[in-house]
């Protein structure tokens, strides 16, 4: 097998850390394997793969879907962030906790965020390029977002002077928003 899969405190929620083959030309490895990321009970299909690039500070989200919710399979291709997921399924033993892992162009090491959780990070490079690959197609409209400092959350962000859209500065608290306005847990 050429991953290593770690289970994280959240249930569902995994690193992943691919085989790197290097030598004094460089690297190469393998960021995603169908059959061998089913082998891992990985079993999703992914839709759509997203890219960004944001700078030293800023934190995106803590986004999530509820009509067309997505798994998401986190990857840092240039950079270093902190990635957080956030359990936000109604019933969910694990409800509003978070777990999150430092992802780098170093470590090459990947999040799966399964659906029904919030998912947001902070750079911590000079700049960052993150993709994430996801199960269903963005759709406007779908988009939710929880405010990434909730006390209740109490994500301990590892920025003093965090940079936010104007957007993400305005989403609520966790235990504001109406609960039809969250995913269910289902086991």
């Amino acid at each position: 097998m050429t991953f290593k899969i770690t289970q994280t405190s959240l249930p569902g929620v995994v690193i992943i850390e691919p085989q790197i083959f290097g030598d004094d030309r460089g690297f190469f490895l393998e960021t995603f394997h169908l059959q061998k990321y089913d082998e891992l009970g990985l079993q999703k299909t992914f839709v759509q793969d997203n890219h960004s690039r944001s700078t030293c500070h800023v934190i995106r989200g803590l986004h999530y879907q509820l009509k067309h919710p997505q798994a998401k399979l986190v990857y840092v291709v240039r950079g270093e962030i902190f990635d957080v997921a956030v359990d936000i399924r109604r019933n969910s033993e694990t409800f509003g906790r978070w777990t999150a892992a430092v992802l780098s162009d170093k470590n090459h090491q990947q999040m799966f965020i399964p659906q029904g959780f919030a998912h947001g990070f902070c750079v911590l490079s000079d700049s960052a390029d993150v993709t994430y690959k996801c199960t269903d197609f963005y759709t406007p409209g779908d988009d939710f977002g929880i405010h990434f400092a909730d006390p209740d959350i109490n994500i301990d962000w590892p920025s003093s002077t965090p940079i936010l859209s104007e957007k993400d500065q305005q989403n609520p608290t966790l235990k504001s928003i109406n609960p039809d306005l969250l995913p269910t847990y289902q086991p």
